[in-house]
């Protein structure tokens, strides 16, 4: 029932695929950008423009995550290091719809970290995460991710400094 669908954005080629589940990760993504954005982001104005340039800067590294015909949240991967043909590190960005969080969100995350060095030859996957999101601290270090580092005031966010923990997972 779990799916991972790549969401594809390309206008200069005109290729857009799976956009029919922009309005709803688009919704999730403003449901929870407290923890997923900084004061440097976006402005209010320019939401939408910041979602499409966002999708098309990472395509194929944005999916949709989908439990049945529902959409149950979205997970992209982004700063992306490597040569040659070959991967080495990204950062990793996720959110749920409420009602998946628990053991779903375990399951899915155990999933797509596989698939992340099985599939696609990640020797390191990283998630930066604001300290207080303690529900994504606790999924990671659960997925086997440790703590690698603490940048004190490392941005800004709601107009005061934001503290930002690095976690990481190596293959």
């Amino acid at each position: 029932m779990l799916k991972f669908k790549s969401i594809i954005i390309n206008r200069a080629r005109g290729i857009y695929k799976n956009t029919d589940y922009l309005p709803r990760i688009m919704f999730l993504y403003r449901r929870y950008e407290k923890f997923l954005k900084d004061d440097f982001a976006i402005s209010e104005e320019s939401f939408f423009e910041y979602f499409i340039n966002l999708i098309e800067e990472l395509s194929p590294y944005f999916w949709v995550i989908l439990y049945g015909n529902d959409v149950a949240g979205f997970v992209y991967l982004e700063n992306l290091t490597g040569g040659d043909g070959q991967l080495h590190c990204a950062e990793v960005t996720t959110c749920f719809d409420k009602r998946f969080w628990g053991g779903f969100t375990y399951y899915t995350a155990l999933v797509f970290f596989n698939y992340c060095f099985e599939t696609l030859g990640f020797k390191k996957i990283k998630a930066l995460i604001y300290p207080e999101n303690f529900r994504v601290v606790r999924l990671l270090t659960r997925c086997g991710f440790e703590k690698e580092g603490y940048f004190k005031s490392e941005t800004v966010r709601c107009g005061k400094p934001q503290d930002i923990e690095v976690y990481s997972l190596i293959n």
